[in-house]
Order: C-alpha cells, then sequence, then structure tokens
C-alpha cells in the first residue's frame, strides 16, 4: 500500500498535450472512457467504496484541476446509478458520456453504473490515457473482490517520461518524421459541420487476430484507394520498469499505407518504427502553456472550423496529417473486472475524439473488441457502420461466419414431452408401449403406471421446478418412473443401479435431489435428507382425485451427469423445449412411427437412453428394454424381438456385428457417442442388409443427445472415420480456431453447438456453466464441445479429435482428471494423473493410471477401490506405480516420461506351459480382442488389467461363448455375473470348460 504521506502530497502539473486537449468544442469528448459488461449486478454502495480504496491507492483517479496543476482533491470519483435505458451498448448513444470532466475545480474522474442485461460499469478519466484507466479500473474490482490494492502514484507526464527513456537508452531524441498529408474525407467523407457531438459505434468480432492494428490501419488507409499515415499510441510504461501511473504516459507511431501494401508490409513499418524510437518524437509545445483557457477554445474552434473545409486545403496546409489513430490497448483477463455477484463478459474502450477518428482495440478472451470514436453528423453514423462491416470482413470473412449447414430454422416447439406423452396415449390407448420379460404394458397401462408415481411424489411435495433421482435398470419399472416424474412436473435424474454405491451416494448427494425412487428395494447408498421410495411398493393406479400439473416447454426435463474434470461428476440441465425438438427431428429423420421396436440398449444413466424412451412411444411405438446386454440377449431382442430402429453407440454395434446376428428385421441403426469407423458401418449393413439405414450421429449431452446426423454411404464414404453430417432442426455447428476464430473451410477447429437444444448449464456449478456455455460475437449462446472437426467439400462435418485428454468409453465421456481424484482417495496414495493412451495398432483411447503410494500397494489393491467409487468403465485399464510423477516446465504432468503399460510391460513370464484345449482357445480369443501376444498370458492374468475395458470385455465374453461354449451358449451367458468379478483367463476358461462338459453329457443322455 502506498503511504499517506505520499499519497496526501500527491500533484502533478497539467501537461501541454492536455492544456490543449481540454480546450475542445463543447460537445466533443475528451476523457478516456472503459466500459465493463458483465452478468449478475452490483450494490452501488459496495461499489462506491471500492472505487475509494482504489482511487486511494491511485490518487491521480481523484484529482481537480486548479490552473495549470492537478491536486489530489482527497475525494474519490462519484458512483453514478444510470436508468438501464439510458445506455446503448452497441450505437452507445448517450448523454451519459458527453458529460464534461476535469473543469476548474471539477472532478476529473467519475464512474457511471448502468443495471441491466447486461450490467455494464463505465469509468470516465481525463487526466489519464488509456492504459492508465485501465490500471485503476482493475483496482476497482479488486477492492470489490476484497484484495489488497496496487498503488500508481507516479506523475510524470509523456514529455517527461519521453526524455527519461532517451536518457537509459543513450539516444537523442529523434525528430518526428515527415508528414505524407492526406485527410479522413476519403474514409467517412468530410469531418461534419452542422453540429459538434461525438458519436462512438462498437463492433465485436469473434477471435484475436494476428497483426489486428496493422491489417485496421492498412484498411483505413487504403479505404477508397487512397493512402495516408495511421497514428498508432504506444504505452510508454514497458520502457520505464517499476513506473505505476496513471497519466497519460504515451508515444506516438505514424505509419504510412499505400494502395500496394498488405497488412504484413504495414506491421513491418510500425516495428521499424519502435526499432528506431519513433514513439519519442511528436514532443507537446511548451508555449501552449502561456496561453489562457480561453484563448485555446478560440484557437481549437477556428481549428475545428479550417477543418471542415476542402480536401485540398487540408492537404496544402497539412493541417491534419493523421487520417485515423489505431488504439491498441492489449488483451485483457475478464476475471480481473470480475467480482461476487458479477462476472465480465466485455470490456471495450471510448476514445476520445478529435479531428481523425480514434479505432480502439481491446482483446477479451477468444474475442476482439473494437470501436470507432469521431463526430456524430448527417450520414455518419452509416459511414461508421460500414466502415466496421470492412473492418469484420478483413478480420472474419463472412464465408467462414455463415455456413449454409447452419440454415435449419424451423418453428420452435412449443410442446412438453408429458403434453405429447398424453396425445400419444389418447390416440392409441391399448397399443403395446413396453415389451419386457415380465409382459406387455399399453400405452393406457404405462399412462396409469407413470401418474400413480406422479401422485406418490406429489404427496411428498414434489411438483414442478423440483428434481427427483432414479436409481434404476433397463427395465418397464424405469420407464414408467422416468414418465412419472415428468408427470410430476418434476425432472429426473437417472442412475445405474448397477454403480457402486459410492458413485451413486455421490451423484446423489451432488444434485441435493430431496427424493429417490428406486428400482431394487434397498435405501442403504441415498445421502442424508434424500427419501427413497421403492418403485414396487407404489400402486398401478392413481388416486382418483389426481390431476396433472400443466408444464411448459422451459421446464427441466433431466439432468444427465457426466465425468467432470474437477475431479467430481457434473449434471446437465436439460430442458423439455430441447428434448422435444430432438424428438421432432429424429422421428422424422429415422422414419420412427406406430410400428418401430426400439431395444433400450443404453444404460438409463446415459443420455442415449432418451432415444428408447421417448422416441417410439411419442409416434405410437414400442420400447423393448434389455436388461442384460450381451450376445444372447441381443441376438433375441434383434431376430426375435422384432426391433426395427435402434441407438446405440458404435462399440456396441462392433458387439451385434459379432454377436451372430444372422436376420433382422431392422430399418434404421442411429449410432452416436464415438466415431463410427467405416468397417463397423460396412459389417453392419452386412448384418442388417442393405435397406437399413446407418446413420452416424453426433452430439455432446450437454446438447441433448444428437445435433447431427449423417446416413452412411459405402461407395460415397471412404474415409476411415465416417462423416457426422449436418446440423438438425433448429442446431447450428460452428468451427472456431484456438484464437476463438471461425476456421476456413477444409481447416480443423473445436466445434460449438447452438440453438434450442443446447442445454441450461451445469446444476449448481455458474463457474464451469460460464467457461463451457459462452457467447458468440453476435449473441449466440453455443456450447464448446472440445471436439475437433472440419467441413469437407461435400459440406458435412468429420471428427479429427479431441481438444482435450477426454476419453470416450463405450459412447460414455471420461475425463482423466475425476479418476485421477478417485486414486489420490486412496489412504496409499499420494499423488496420481491419468494419461489416455493407444494400444499398439489400435486408434481408440485408454486410461492408464499413474500413483505414488506406499510401499507395497498393489494396482489391484488401487482397483478394487477404485470399482466401489467408480463405474466399471471408468476403471483405468492399467494402474503402474511410480516413484514420482514427472513434471514439465510449466507443471503439467509430463507423459513422455510415464511408462507405457500397452508398450513396454510384458504380461505374464516369457513363455506359459502346454495348456489344454479350451484355455488355448480362450487365449487366443484374448489375444485377438486385446492385440497382445497368446504366449503371453498367463492364466492369472485379469483381462482388465491387460487394456480391456467393458465393450471389449463382453465382446471378448460373447466370442468365447460363440465358438468355444458351443450350443450352451445361454448357460455360458449365465455366468456373466462370475465372468466379470473375476475376468482372469484360468476363471473364463473354467466356466467355458464347465459349459462344454455339460453340453457333452447332455449329449450322451439323449443318446441314450
Amino acid at each position: 500500500m502506498t503511504s499517506q504521506a505520499a499519497l496526501q502530497a500527491y500533484s502533478r502539473p497539467v501537461t501541454a498535450h492536455e492544456w490543449w486537449t481540454l480546450g475542445i468544442p463543447a460537445g466533443l469528448s475528451t476523457e478516456v472512457q472503459l466500459c465493463v459488461e458483465g452478468e449478475g449486478s452490483l450494490d452501488p454502495a459496495a461499489l462506491g467504496a471500492a472505487v475509494a480504496a482504489a482511487s486511494q491507492a491511485c490518487p491521480g483517479a481523484r484529482l481537480e484541476r486548479r490552473g495549470l496543476e492537478w491536486a489530489d482533491s482527497g475525494r474519490g470519483p462519484a458512483v453514478r446509478v444510470a436508468a438501464a435505458d439510458s445506455f446503448d451498448r452497441f450505437g452507445l448513444d448517450s448523454p451519459l458520456l458527453r458529460t464534461r470532466l476535469g473543469g476548474e475545480g471539477e472532478p476529473s474522474c467519475e464512474v457511471i453504473l448502468v443495471p441491466g442485461s447486461p450490467a455494464t460499469v463505465i469509468f470516465r478519466a481525463c487526466p489519464m490515457d488509456g492504459r492508465g484507466a485501465m490500471l485503476w479500473q482493475r483496482q476497482v474490482f479488486r477492492a470489490l473482490r476484497g484484495e489488497q490494492t496496487e498503488g500508481a502514484t507516479g506523475t510524470l507526464g509523456s514529455d517527461e517520461v519521453k526524455a527519461e527513456i532517451a536518457a537509459r537508452l543513450g539516444i537523442e531524441l529523434p525528430a518526428a518524421p515527415e508528414s505524407a498529408g492526406g485527410a479522413w474525407r476519403s474514409v467517412l467523407g468530410p469531418l461534419p459541420s452542422q453540429e459538434r457531438r461525438s458519436l462512438w459505434h462498437r463492433r465485436t468480432i469473434d477471435g484475436v487476430h494476428l497483426g489486428v492494428t496493422a491489417k485496421i490501419a492498412r484498411l483505413v488507409a487504403t479505404c477508397g484507394g487512397k493512402e495516408g499515415l495511421v497514428g498508432i499510441p504506444v504505452d510508454l510504461r514497458p520502457f520505464m520498469p517499476g513506473m505505476q501511473t496513471t497519466a497519460g504516459v504515451t508515444g506516438m507511431l505514424k505509419v504510412h499505407a499505400g494502395e500496394g501494401d498488405d497488412w504484413k508490409d504495414v506491421d513491418a513499418r510500425m516495428y521499424a518504427a519502435l526499432r528506431d524510437h519513433q514513439f519519442l518524437a511528436h514532443r507537446s509545445d511548451a508555449t501552449v502553456l502561456t496561453m489562457p483557457m480561453s484563448l485555446i477554445r478560440e484557437l481549437r474552434k477556428w481549428v475545428d472550423d479550417m477543418s471542415v473545409q476542402s480536401e485540398d486545403v487540408i492537404r496544402e496546409r497539412k493541417m491534419e496529417d493523421q487520417i485515423a489513430i489505431v488504439s491498441h490497448l492489449g488483451a485483457v483477463d475478464l476475471a480481473d473486472f470480475s467480482a461476487e455477484g458479477f462476472h465480465a463478459t466485455s470490456c471495450y474502450s471510448l476514445g476520445s475524439v478529435g479531428w481523425a477518428p480514434e479505432f480502439d482495440i481491446v482483446e477479451t478472451g477468444s474475442k476482439t473488441e473494437i470501436t470507432v470514436g469521431w463526430r456524430d453528423g448527417p450520414g455518419v453514423a452509416g459511414r461508421v457502420e460500414a466502415m466496421l462491416d470492412q473492418v469484420e470482413e478483413e478480420l472474419s470473412p463472412r464465408a467462414r461466419r455463415a455456413w449454409d449447414g447452419n440454415h435449419t430454422g424451423r418453428e420452435a416447439p412449443a410442446d412438453t414431452l408429458t403434453g405429447l406423452f398424453a396425445a400419444q396415449v389418447r390416440r392409441t390407448p391399448d397399443a403395446v408401449a413396453v415389451t419386457s420379460a415380465d409382459g406387455d404394458l399399453s400405452y393406457a397401462e404405462l399412462n396409469e403406471r407413470a401418474a400413480a408415481i406422479a401422485a406418490a411424489l406429489d404427496t411428498r411435495g414434489i411438483g414442478r421446478g423440483d428434481l427427483v433421482g432414479l436409481v434404476g435398470g433397463r427395465s418397464a419399472a424405469a420407464i414408467a418412473a422416468i414418465w412419472g416424474i415428468l408427470k410430476a412436473g418434476a425432472a429426473y435424474l437417472p442412475v445405474d443401479a448397477s454403480y457402486p454405491d459410492a458413485r451413486i451416494t455421490q451423484i446423489l448427494s451432488g444434485a441435493q435431489v430431496p427424493v429417490c425412487l428406486t428400482e431394487p428395494p434397498r435405501a442403504d447408498f441415498l445421502p442424508a435428507g434424500c427419501a427413497g421410495i421403492s418403485l414396487d411398493t407404489l400402486p398401478d393406479t392413481p388416486p382418483r382425485s389426481w390431476r396433472e400439473p400443466a408444464g411448459q416447454p422451459g421446464d427441466l426435463a433431466c439432468v444427465i451427469y457426466t465425468s467432470g474434470s474437477t475431479g467430481a461428476p457434473k449434471g446437465v440441465e436439460i430442458e423439455h423445449r430441447s428434448l422435444v425438438n430432438y424428438v421432432g427431428w429424429a422421428t422424422r429423420e429415422a422414419g420412427i412411427d406406430a410400428s418401430t421396436k426400439m431395444p433400450l440398449i443404453a444404460s438409463i444413466s446415459f443420455d442415449m437412453a432418451g432415444c428408447a424412451v421417448f422416441l417410439p412411444l411419442l409416434a405410437g411405438g414400442t420400447v423393448l428394454p434389455v436388461r442384460e446386454v450381451n450376445a444372447v440377449t441381443l441376438r433375441e431382442v434383434l431376430e426375435d424381438g422384432g426391433a426395427s430402429a435402434l441407438a446405440i453407440t458404435p462399440s456396441h454395434l462392433d458387439l451385434i456385428n459379432a454377436s451372430g446376428v444372422r436376420r433382422s428385421t431392422m430399418r434404421v441403426v442411429m449410432t452416436a457417442g464415438e466415431l463410427l469407423r467405416r468397417s463397423t458401418a460396412i459389417e453392419a449393413q452386412k448384418v442388417f442388409g442393405p435397406e437399413c439405414k446407418i446413420l452416424c450421429q453426433w452430439g455432446p449431452t450437454e446438447t441433448t443427445i444428437v445435433n447431427t446426423s449423417h446416413e452412411f454411404d459405402a461407395e460415397r464414404d471412404t474415409d476411415a472415420g465416417v462423416p457426422f453430417g449436418r446440423p438438425m432442426d433448429n442446431n447450428t455447428v460452428y468451427l472456431l480456431d484456438a484464437q476463438g476464430g471461425f476456421t476456413a473451410p477444409g481447416e480443423p477447429g473445436e466445434a460449438y453447438v447452438g440453438g434450442v437444444q443446447v442445454a441450461r448449464g451445469y446444476l449448481g456449478q455458474p463457474d464451469l456453466t460460464r467457461q463451457r456455455f459462452v457467447r458468440l460475437a453476435d449473441g449466440t449462446r453455443v456450447y464448446r464441445t472440445g471436439d475437433i472437426a472440419r467441413l469437407l467439400p461435400s459440406g458435412e462435418l468429420a471428427f479429427v479429435s479431441r481438444a482435450d485428454d477426454q476419453v470416450k468409453v463405450a459412447g460414455h465421456r471420461i475425463e482423466p482428471a475425476e479418476v485421477a481424484q478417485a486414486i489420490e482417495d486412496h489412504p496409499g496414495v499420494s499423488q496420481a494423473t491419468v494419461i489416455p493412451r493407444s494400444r499398439p495398432g489400435r486408434e481408440d483411447k485408454e486410461l492408464c493410471g499413474y500413483l505414488v503410494g506406499e510401499p507395497g500397494l498393489t494396482p489391484e489393491a488401487v482397483r478394487e477401490f477404485l470399482a466401489g467409487r467408480l463405474p466399471g468403465y471408468m476403471v483405468p485399464a492399467a494402474i503402474v506405480a511410480v516413484p514420482e510423477i514427472p513434471r514439465t516446465a510449466n507443471g503439467k504432468t509430463d507423459a513422455r516420461q510415464l511408462p507405457d503399460p500397452f508398450r513396454d510391460a510384458a504380461v505374464g513370464e516369457d513363455r506359459v506351459p502346454d495348456r489344454d484345449e479350451t484355455t488355448a482357445a480362450v487365449a487366443r480369443i484374448w489375444a485377438k480382442t486385446l492385440q497382445v501376444d497368446a504366449h503371453l498370458i498367463d492364466e492369472q492374468a485379469d483381462f482388465r488389467q491387460l487394456g480391456g475395458n467393458s465393450i471389449l470385455l463382453l465382446a471378448m465374453i460373447n466370442e468365447v461363448s460363440r465358438s468355444v461354449a458351443g450350443r450352451r451358449q445361454a448357460a455360458f451367458m449365465a455366468q456373466l455375473a462370475a465372468i466379470i468379478r473375476e475376468p482372469t483367463l484360468g476363471r473364463v476358461s473354467e466356466i467355458a470348460r464347465q459349459t462344454r462338459r455339460a453340453s457333452g453329457l447332455r449329449a450322451i443322455l439323449r443318446r441314450r
């Protein structure tokens, strides 16, 4: 903090430049004005206290002019609260911005708070430059956050600083370069003479752009085929290390641009001028300080009048050789301008207005804010907007922003899921809605059971806006529970009953659900404050007095939990309108109708389960729940169940391809969740027949199931990965580069999804929601998917890679950080990290866990620990103990120094002894599935430790069942739970051996 004595002594003389500027004609702005936009609100009293504290540390903010001296008034700048409609954040036409500061004995700074959405805080300062005002602005927000403010008490002006810099460099102050003449008339027309009033216009452009200053300078200088000098302010603070001042300490470069120049030519001249220290030239004429202010004002008015004369006169008299000023205030961290209850979303600058227009640039995260300040007059606003159009086209060409694949607008859905379901029940009450091992349910029966559940929830005070947990499996009871929760007006949170109890408790506790419906009759996983209701205790019909509440499209429908990068799972909030929009599109795209039978294969906790729960039931079709997913059950539902539509991950489709399905009534297969490989699609086409449509779809949970679709064509789709197509109804996809700018066709970029299916955000995690759910420059709300894609010449999108370490296993997104946190929760582990790695010869990635632990801690013990806390698909394929976690210079995990268990580690002994026929056959299947040497797998080897995930495990079991167990596949599959508990080569082989023996014995008995 700055000493009180230093603050009381703070004063500085008015510089010649400031004296000349103060004489600008009335109506024009001399102030630097910085605007911060944000979500939320600020308390005026708290803001006033913060302004006072920051201005005490930065006394340059509380100056008043006493003749030719700026003196500390001892009073903090006033904080004014303006009406929300008094400020146009784009046209920036407001009297608030034209109040003059810095008059004799008057304040030189003020702060204006404009509430609204967004709220805006305007910092106005007279005796400061842009960087100085920004320094003070940062201290105000530091004070708002309760942080210690940093002092800025420097008193030197620009001319003194220039002299000091020259002395430090051991050079003479350079002379100003010769003027090249020119006038602004060639760009925006003549200066308006009817009135003198400042005008500002603003344009927000996506991306941070290389050479932005040079690009804008070249554009404005050469507009209309002319040429001229552009003034480029240079902040002098970096040349004076340790100097902290809010005073105006700015130099000026004058850079020429001609018609034949590109931006790199202008950029080179800028650097050459910096090298030659031209920013130290253009010093003020000190004789100005001898003139009274009344004379200064008369001179400024005379010069102003002369400036509206013809271009020839301006050029002849060289009254103004600068045709524009381009000022870049640099990149800002919006966190610096945020506080409790207020999250900054943008910051932009409004420069002072002289004879030459000023372009101010501020980079805010992944956007560039550009404002133009000039004089108002007839036609000026239109010319300024036209100039900004050219600037935007230069930085972000419209051809990149306006992809025709985003022309997907249709009338927005005005229904709810429950409204659509009720209408379907009225149309087909006796049709079969659900077919399961427990029998058939008609639409009327399903509706009655759902209504009974809704009524039971109602008696417990559950209604619209509430969240209800559902712990269950793929069953008719779970389907009825989903519709029952929705009928109650609440939203459902589905959790797979097979998850470890600790995982279920973690999710329900994090969501703070008051009630949880459970399919198994147990409640030991329920957190405190959560009441459990077993579904088998509820009646099949509701009381006669119960009435279903009305809902709205914007009501919350469900919360789907996914893996979280912060070490804990995160819940995605999805509204009715999002699901209704998806249902409408998918029903048409996939040909879903009353004849559709769709298996429910995905876990209810997975968003893809919504395909089977909603699509057939809102079209009069039938849902076929598959309780246990294996080769036998898949064949049964696909061959004998009459399934005609399927929503599935590519991994599960691989499983079906290998399951031995020989006949099928399938009409459409929708794949999503992972990259669909061409080889998988071709095999599926063989399995289901040429008339079956194979759709490759894409979309994260945060944008409601899927957002794009492509019908596979083996002749057209020749790449290894199948494209994922174009956006569906009311959905948009944008590809942005690492700087936030739109990519050119064919260039890879991160996919951002917009439209009606974008979720509300993450339940109870506003900071994470702001990070991932963002807005483009035009205000479009989008979700950052983290998927890197590119636009193909066909006009469709194709997957390229991930922008982070996120991994997909069986369609489930996994954040390695969450798995690493779970490993570190083991009492014997001090440090852990999880790295995605690929096995030799395979493209898909699997998780490898590395830990620093106590001596004697085995991977098996850690795996057992994780199995009690994480779903099976999140447990790493390999766990390796290391002496330390290596780090790079910036503190990140150095994966290159960690052993690769898939490449380096041998499994078992060098060679295993001779095996019997069954074990040898199982080992060959393991080797083929895992792509390892069969001779290096001993009988104690664990399939998961060799890198087998849940899908590979099922694929291995299915193949053993088919080719080793023989006719006794059902008997072998009956031992599925035992195999999953102990998936060693010896155990699998023994179960297969016992099955074959039983099969042989029965054959002998039949012959007898």
